[in-house]
């Protein structure tokens, strides 16, 4: 298990499942209602992704040169606000935008302090996975370019799922790491699957971010959170067992339930419970912004909903102790707030 620091930082997240405080949301110009029942979501768009990196311009490399992404937005926050947005005193993070196709990532490299790399044994299956699937338009030319960069897999090699499976039956799938083993995914789905704007006619061998995936204990405990608090869309399932799901995943008897959500634009979040093997490993319940295996999916209101007060809630974690106001000058001023989802994966809500 992830050793325990010898001192936490002040404003370190709390335990999953201890009683913190939630939100009230309504829409600007209307009387509060109690909580995000209208019919309206709470959220709009997945804006981006949140990757840790330790070597941020080895990680732009890697992200531009292999995968296609291109730079949009290079900067270092600090200061009081996102201390305690983030949770960590004397904070300093750099922070590069990338974009393939509509979506983005944000490559998230913490100059101080620094956290606790990943455990080098973590697996496919352990809680604090989390990948993006990339989608490819041409499964075999794009691991021809990974082996060509020499990139560590996680996969032995590119799978397609079986015939039998008729929600899965067809796409082609393939893991990998990134220069700090970050888990990603190659994926190209047949012409009855995926998005139409993965089958439109291009040149591009890189496409774009299909959706980010985690891994949880309980799909209704976390459908709970992503679509009856949060309000995306439950777009899909799948149940995924055999040899090409075990070696895709690396992990002997992997038997998965797969739950895909959706907002109103931008990449989906994929829900991955294992039926077996249940040997997964927990999240770390002492989990920092720091530390190098916690990702970030970055969340975005409806325009006309604006915050309008805190309440006593049970069940999900802040990582900041209230909405915290930002103003990044060309960003402009938003309120913004972290929370942990019933796993500790991080989500980073803004209202602009």
């Amino acid at each position: 298990m992830i050793p325990h620091r010898t001192i936490l930082n002040g404003l370190r997240s709390l335990n999953v499942g201890i009683a913190l405080c939630a939100f009230t949301l309504i829409r600007a110009g209307e009387a509060p209602a109690g909580g995000n029942s209208g019919a309206e979501p709470l959220v709009r768009a997945v804006d981006s992704i949140g990757i840790p990196v330790t070597n941020i311009t080895r990680s732009v490399d890697f992200y531009t040169r292999v995968l296609g992404f291109h730079q949009t937005l290079d900067r270092t926050v600090s200061g009081d606000a996102y201390e305690h947005l983030f949770g960590l005193y004397g904070m300093r993070l750099h922070m590069v935008r990338m974009q393939l196709g509509d979506e983005s990532i944000e490559l998230m490299q913490f100059l101080s302090p620094q956290g606790r790399p990943a455990p080098a044994d973590s697996g496919s299956n352990d809680r604090w996975f989390q990948h993006i699937a990339i989608i490819v338009s041409d499964m075999q030319r794009a691991y021809a370019v990974l082996r060509a960069n020499d990139v560590t897999p996680a996969s032995p090699e590119p799978q397609l799922l079986p015939a039998w499976n008729a929600n899965a039956a067809g796409i082609a799938a393939y893991y990998f790491f990134d220069p700090d083993g970050n888990h990603l995914e190659l994926l190209q789905f047949p012409p009855d699957k995926g998005a139409a704007k993965w089958h439109l006619r291009t040149k591009s061998l890189f496409l774009g971010i299909d959706h980010t995936a985690i891994v949880v204990q309980n799909t209704a405990a976390s459908v709970a959170y992503y679509h009856d608090m949060l309000g995306l869309d439950v777009a899909g399932h799948s149940d995924n067992y055999g040899p090409e799901q075990e070696r895709l995943n690396n992990v002997f008897g992997a038997h998965l339930r797969i739950t895909s959500l959706r907002a109103h634009s931008g990449p989906g979040i994929e829900l991955l419970e294992y039926v077996s093997p249940r040997t997964g490993r927990p999240y770390p319940s002492d989990t920092l912004a720091d530390d190098h295996w916690q990702w970030t999916v970055n969340l975005r209101t409806e325009p006309s909903i604006r915050l309008e007060s805190v309440t006593a809630l049970n069940d999900y974690t802040w990582i900041s102790n209230h909405p915290i106001e930002l103003n990044d000058g060309s960003l402009g001023y938003r309120r913004a707030f972290m929370m942990r989802d019933p796993d500790g994966h991080a989500t980073n809500l803004t209202l602009q």
